[in-house]
């Protein structure tokens, strides 16, 4: 399959020096992609992933730790309480379930776990809760532990640090020309303070959004570029799956296809920073899940979601041995 001049010159110029940032302009022709040019974009977004990341592909797995009946309206999320639906709620879980749920996930494979909890923010005595369960899984398991807690002060990521806690996930969700629309009660400005917050204490900021809200293809880059500019560690990437009784029920999905040129247009505007396949990637992609490796991904998220059900942890484990295999 030939590759277009302009996309070889793109990725030759990548690989000659991943931190030279490409320009808006060029990220933007990328997105006008079609056809046989997307297999040819995908192929050089898995040859700049394989120059400059590590060949192993990453697990992470969450946890629901508390949920629903949240005061912000994200239009996407079932666990807010402007919407109707039918999902659990409850208080945050104990330091004992949140740790037997890592253990658990720790046996079945993952890599790296994260306590999600929905609301705003969490108070002092919840965090001090957390601050528990973190200790408990460095001292049981050999995961690496995170957080993604919503809005933090400093002092409450100081002591997220002090525990034991490595990343700190906070997703903005899309670019910031896009965000009223998605979201009222709380501002852009405070999910990037939260991540600085994270950064400050020593914890690695973990951040992304979701694909598919009803944003452009140019809010899409607006997004990866954010995201260059705060220098995120990971960078998980969601694709929405619409739950019946959110405001965005009735948005149409994305085409696998569109949905694997936007994981490729992520690592061409960071090729050295590792890009997650989190979730509604089964509702999305469908039999095209293990295309996300050769557009660009070095991680997948295992197992449930908050509020829908992962697909199984068997499959995709067999999912990345197989790949892996290939690479050798």
């Amino acid at each position: 399959m030939p590759i277009n001049s302009f996309l070889q010159s793109l990725t030759e110029n990548i690989l000659r020096n991943p931190d030279t940032l490409i320009s808006r302009k060029d990220a933007l022709a990328l997105t006008r992609f079609s056809g046989d040019d997307i297999l040819g974009l995908l192929a050089c977004a898995h040859k700049i992933t394989a120059e400059n990341l590590p060949e192993g592909i990453f697990t992470c797995a969450i946890i629901n730790a508390k949920s629903g009946l949240c005061s912000q309206d994200c239009a996407f999320c079932a666990q807010s309480a402007h919407h109707k639906t039918d999902i659990r709620t409850y208080p945050l879980l104990n330091k004992n379930d949140i740790t037997e749920q890592a253990m658990a996930m720790a046996e079945a494979g993952a890599t790296y776990f994260s306590m999600v909890t929905s609301g705003e923010r969490l108070t002092d005595h919840e965090i001090d809760v957390i601050c528990a369960a973190t200790s408990e899984i460095k001292r049981k398991t050999s995961l690496t532990a995170c957080g993604s807690l919503g809005l933090l002060t400093p002092a409450q990521a100081k002591r997220l640090k002090t525990s034991g806690m490595t990343n700190y996930h906070h997703n903005l969700e899309t670019a910031e020309s896009f965000f009223p629309s998605i979201c009222t009660t709380h501002t852009y400005a405070e999910n990037i303070k939260t991540l600085k917050a994270a950064a400050s204490s020593g914890m690695h900021a973990c951040s992304g959004g979701i694909i598919g809200l009803g944003e452009s293809w140019e809010q899409r880059v607006e997004l990866a570029f954010t995201l260059k500019e705060l220098g995120v560690h990971r960078i998980p990437i969601n694709f929405l799956h619409p739950i019946p009784g959110t405001w965005l029920e009735h948005q149409p999905p994305l085409s696998p296809m569109d949905a694997l040129k936007a994981i490729a247009l992520f690592r061409f505007i960071h090729p050295k920073t590792d890009i997650t396949i989190c979730g509604g990637r089964e509702h999305t992609l469908k039999d095209y899940q293990s295309w996300i490796f050769m557009a660009g991904a070095n991680g997948v998220m295992i197992g449930n979601y908050l509020t829908t059900q992962g697909r199984d942890m068997d499959m995709d484990m067999a999912m990345i041995d197989t790949w892996q295999r290939l690479r050798r």
